[in-house]
């Protein structure tokens, strides 16, 4: 199974970034991985991978177990023009207790169960045989004498009686089918009167004068192992499971469904077998109630991020084999002890950076260019309170491989980054914002950097209104940093409920929205240790 690698839900360079140079640091190691994002790159990540010419990760939605994870019974099916007995055959094989019914391009027609067979056996009518010779060929185990045609309809006989009764009191039409053993007369008549098809029982070799007359008449005869009796009772199963479908809208689960959502549907429901289809209504197997249904989760290796909220959806159904972050710890926990390397540096692809150092990889020009991408947006060009002498090493040595200078491409980044043309007020807002949960209250930080907050206070209001809904839904506090590089500080904007908190956060004599904040650029070392104290001191 191949190894997702992703950072947060709001992808910015470092997330980005460091998924794919640990994606092809852990391919170089003999790994089968790749990187994924889990939504829209910002204008940074953008202009650093049209720089670096490296394609941006494809999206992942969530890592739930789906159907197609499950181990079901696949292939469980049967063409709805096969026998009875070929169906019976596979259900006992597959140990299944139903069967879905397919057509000639695998779509699904009908599902026909074990009781729905035995119904039929007992109730059914057994003296019409409407199906393939072929199929009559494999239920009696027989062989072919003659054949001139591939589709049999007609009425069983049993040619018990002598030549002349039959000739007397029974009419044989072209419709029948006919048992019977050495019996030339019988036969003869038969032959003359152009029955469907005579069955020999006991394998019985006929005399070539009674084949050639079969042949003239275009009579199909074949020879059966078993004898007249077994053959009587056991033709009925030539018949096409077909003909016994009651079923023909059976409730059935999507390959991309989720696995917990069919476990909800079945209390409704209450069947036992399921057939499995895809969206175009081809049938792919059946997932059964009872079986052992086992599946593999996802292997996930997330980096960037440790945090339950900010991780993609449906990850506590992963299997998370490694996380490689700096942040503060989370709220993930793993069933089994796993790889988790944590250092108190200003981004993800400085401790990147060391592996591939510990591992004597060789880092390539675009790789190298992602990852001091990604440390001088984390580090806001090496200047942030999060900059660490990892950093600015890593950083150096990562620009010499790139072959870029740091300031320029830096200022170039940073450049990119600052636009905010032609974005919404929550796409703004949704440009690097992050949730936390504190005790029973869910913090929403937001950071959008640029070096026009003159743009973003003309629609101050609605930014404020906006920040205000999101409270009335979702969380108790959301407050947005606009961060000027060039300033080296940041404006504020928060729901209006929070005002004291941030106040009190940031020692603000006269709280306004859009206030400025000298040196306050980092939200991992200043921004969210401030609230998160000031909301500790609130609630004791």
């Amino acid at each position: 199974m191949t190894t997702f690698i992703f950072g947060h839900k709001s992808p910015d360079t470092d997330t980005v970034c460091s998924s794919i140079a640990l994606s092809y640091l852990k391919n170089e190691l003999g790994g089968k991985t790749v990187p994924k994002v889990l939504g829209n790159i910002n204008n940074e990540t953008k202009f650093v991978l049209n720089y670096f010419k490296v394609p941006v990760p494809s999206y992942l939605n969530d890592v739930r177990v789906r159907i197609k994870n499950i181990k079901y019974d696949k292939k469980a099916y049967i063409n709805e023009e096969s026998s009875i007995d070929a169906a019976f055959k596979l259900m006992q094989k597959q140990n299944i207790t139903a069967i879905p019914l397919i057509d000639e391009k695998k779509k699904l027609t009908g599902y026909v169960t074990l009781k729905e067979i035995a119904r039929y056996l007992i109730n059914g009518n057994k003296e019409i045989v409407n199906t393939k010779l072929d199929n009559i060929i494999e239920t009696l185990n027989a062989k072919v004498i003659t054949k001139f045609d591939d589709y049999i309809s007609g009425d069983i006989l049993i040619a018990g009686l002598e030549d002349k009764t039959i000739k007397k009191e029974i009419e044989i039409s072209e419709r029948d089918i006919l048992i019977v053993g050495d019996r030339y007369k019988v036969l003869d008549y038969a032959i003359e009167q152009h029955v469907k098809l005579i069955i020999l029982p006991l394998n019985i070799n006929i005399d070539s004068k009674i084949i050639k007359k079969a042949e003239k008449n275009h009579v199909n005869i074949i020879a059966s192992e078993l004898d007249s009796f077994q053959i009587a009772n056991k033709i009925l199963l030539s018949n096409y499971i077909k003909s016994i479908n009651t079923n023909k809208n059976p409730v059935t689960v999507y390959n991309d469904d989720y696995f917990t959502d069919f476990k909800t549907m079945t209390h409704k429901v209450n069947h036992t077998n399921y057939p499995v289809i895809n969206n175009k209504n081809e049938c792919l197997g059946l997932i059964r109630l009872t079986g052992p249904n086992d599946y593999e989760k996802q292997k996930v290796i997330l980096v960037d991020h440790n945090n339950l909220a900010q991780s993609v959806d449906g990850i506590e159904e992963a299997n998370i084999l490694e996380i490689i972050d700096h942040h503060n710890l989370g709220a993930i926990g793993t069933s089994v002890p796993i790889n988790f390397r944590s250092k108190p540096v200003g981004c993800t692809s400085t401790m990147i950076y060391d592996m591939f150092t510990e591992n004597k990889v060789s880092i390539p020009k675009n790789i190298a260019g992602l990852m001091l991408s990604a440390i001088l947006s984390d580090t806001l060009l090496l200047t942030s309170p999060t900059t660490t002498e990892d950093d600015r090493f890593a950083a150096v040595k990562l620009a010499n491989i790139a072959k870029v200078d740091i300031d320029t491409y830096g200022l170039e980044m940073l450049k990119a980054a600052s636009s905010i043309e032609g974005k919404t007020v929550e796409e703004l807002i949704k440009t690097d914002f992050k949730t936390y949960n504190v005790g029973t209250k869910t913090l929403g930080i937001g950071q959008i950097m640029t070096m026009d907050f003159d743009t973003i206070e003309k629609n101050v209001d609605e930014f404020i209104n906006k920040l205000n809904e999101m409270v009335d839904t979702n969380y108790s506090i959301v407050v947005i940093f606009i961060t000027d590089i060039i300033k080296n500080g940041s404006y504020v904007l928060y729901n209006e409920k929070a005002a004291d908190i941030i106040a009190d956060s940031f020692g603000i004599k006269n709280i306004h929205q859009g206030v400025f904040l000298p040196k306050m650029v980092s939200r991992k070392k200043q921004i969210l240790p401030a609230i998160l104290n000031t909301i500790d001191n609130s609630d004791n």
